[in-house]
């Protein structure tokens, strides 16, 4: 492939990216889900000049107990960033923030286009079917489902994506041509850049590290004096990059470290994430059993596979999937593969209940991409095959392709619609609840703070400063509520999704109830925003 035709394709591959990324962030209207919120209203905070603070408070587990209260004590604040940027010029809006992720997104493809050329390369297939293989697998990766999706959303999901993607090209890249290992060799400080600005998205850059480690460590033809330099060069450049959010963690939260996402192994239900009274804890997640302890692992795992790698990029991520133990093994995937494995078997193992609410989902870009790769080495394999069984004569390389970028398209436009009418009843719940709150005669801005189940979406549409409500008795609620001076209580789960023990547990005589007092909310003229607050229900605490 000559130069001039390699940026064409990587050209083609980004257009199509950004036109079905833009089309699809114009349909979704609210950050969905809550974290992607949370990056959202940081980066209008900072855009308007209040810093790095958020107006919800939903982990207790790190102090200070404030609210509004520093930003980021669990995640990593580079999405924020990233989305400030287009805030600051274009407004402190969501559809602003919307397009670093669409840019940041559109900028995969190109990265799985280039890694399945590399690809191609190694395996030695003829200039046809290196081109099919390159080619269909950036055009599928723009307009496969889970890549397209979280291209939309300002979180953490796409810049993990590419950075994670570029650190891993870079590595089989230096290993196969390791330049004496000079410490001063460009790659070392781009890779250490690329990981160091990982670690400012997501702690899974710590595979990323560990991926380097082995692709240094078994480089051919080098001594391990070199292998030292390899890996310490890179080390010393990213701790250097990650080392001002260090010292700002330490001197916000006590730590430099993410000391709260490992508590969140000890979670025994998702709910733990709002712990009040009774947090994690070693004693408490032994005291489940080994039954329970097994049953979580197997509840994380199924989740991890199949409602985040399988179900959204159907029949990609399947024939992926299938094919990975025969096509993963390339050498160029084997960072990615590195990556990818580890990420799915931590998160599965260590921590099982944090992943069914999305630990799992936003690191999984790098694993997406690998399955798209593995897919269309697959389906080349196969049409080959085919074509030298049925005696073809012309080239076909290109069958392959067009089915996984039809079947891609095709699960792509059926599910879009329906996430993006989800965030505009999200929108809407939020403007009914506050006009119906303020004409019951409790208007939102008069409660100081509200505890509620959904924190983060409260603070983000109301600005209103918000507490999540602990899956604990009422007593602890009613303490959570004098601790902080919230004024009313905001549930808007319902009996077939509760809140736990919420809302239902107020319907009894539980210690602590009498505090909360309903407040009955005049239902809406709007059918739509009627439809939107559905069971919601507003409680004003009254106890002193």
């Amino acid at each position: 492939m000559t130069r001039r035709e390699a940026l064409l394709s990587a050209a083609l591959v980004f257009a199509v990216a950004l036109v079905v990324r833009a089309a699809t962030a114009s349909l979704i209207v609210f950050p969905k889900p809550e974290d992607t919120a949370y990056y959202v209203g940081v980066a209008r905070n900072l855009v308007e000049g209040r810093g790095l603070v958020s107006d919800a408070l939903w982990s207790y587990a790190t102090p200070p107990l404030t609210v509004p209260r520093p930003a980021f004590e669990v995640w990593l604040p580079l999405p924020t960033f990233l989305a400030a940027i287009p805030m600051a010029l274009l407004g402190p809006s969501f559809a602003a923030a919307q397009v670093s992720s669409v840019l940041i997104g559109a900028i995969v493809p190109v990265l799985a286009w280039r890694l399945a050329a590399d690809v191609a390369d190694e395996r030695g297939l003829s200039l046809e079917r290196a081109r099919t293989l390159a080619l269909g697998t950036g055009l599928t990766a723009a307009i496969y489902l889970p890549l397209v999706l979280h291209s939309a959303l300002p979180d953490s999901t796409m810049p993990f994506a590419a950075l994670g993607l570029g650190a891993c090209l870079l590595m089989e890249r230096i290993a196969r041509d390791p330049g004496g290992a000079r410490p001063a060799d460009a790659r070392l400080i781009i890779l250490g850049v690329l990981l160091g600005l990982a670690a400012w998205t997501r702690n899974e850059a710590a595979w990323l590290a560990v991926a380097w480690i082995v692709v240094a460590w078994t480089a051919p033809g080098t001594t391990a004096v070199q292998r030292v330099r390899l890996i310490g060069v890179v080390a010393i450049v990213a701790a250097a990059v990650f080392a001002p959010w260090a010292i700002r963690d330490w001197r916000e939260f006590g730590s430099p470290f993410p000391g709260q996402a490992l508590t969140n192994a000890l979670s025994v239900t998702g709910f733990d994430i709002f712990a009040w009274a009774d947090p994690p804890t070693l004693g408490r997640y032994l005291a489940v059993g080994p039954a329970r302890l097994l049953e979580m692992r197997i509840e994380g795992t199924l989740h991890n596979l199949f409602n985040v790698l399988l179900f959204l990029g159907i029949p990609v991520g399947i024939i992926g999937l299938l094919a990975l133990p025969w096509f993963g093994r390339a050498r160029a995937l084997r960072p990615l593969l590195i990556v990818g494995v580890l990420t799915f078997a931590v998160t599965s193992l260590v921590f099982p209940v944090a992943t069914t609410w999305g630990t799992f989902l936003h690191a999984a870009g790098p694993f997406h991409v690998l399955l798209v790769i593995s897919c269309l080495l697959a389906t080349d394999a196969a049409i080959e095959r085919l074509g030298r069984w049925r005696g073809w004569t012309k080239p076909v390389a290109w069958l392959g392709a067009a089915l996984t970028v039809f079947g891609g398209l095709l699960f792509t436009v059926a599910l879009l619609p329906s996430f993006g009418g989800g965030s505009r009843e999200t929108r809407d719940q939020y403007v009914a609840l506050e006009a119906q709150m303020a004409a019951a005669g409790v208007p939102l801005e008069s409660l100081g703070a509200v505890i509620t189940d959904f924190p983060i979406w409260l603070a983000e549409a109301t600005r209103t400063p918000a507490l999540g409500l602990p899956d604990e008795p009422p007593a602890d609620v009613a303490e959570l509520a004098r601790f902080f001076g919230a004024g009313a209580l905001v549930i808007q789960s319902t009996a077939d999704a509760p809140h736990g023990r919420w809302p239902a547990v107020l319907d009894t005589a539980a210690p602590g109830s009498e505090c909360f007092q309903e407040v009955p909310l005049p239902r809406p003229s709007d059918p739509q925003l009627d439809r939107a607050l559905g069971e919601t229900r507003v409680f004003r605490f009254v106890c002193p």
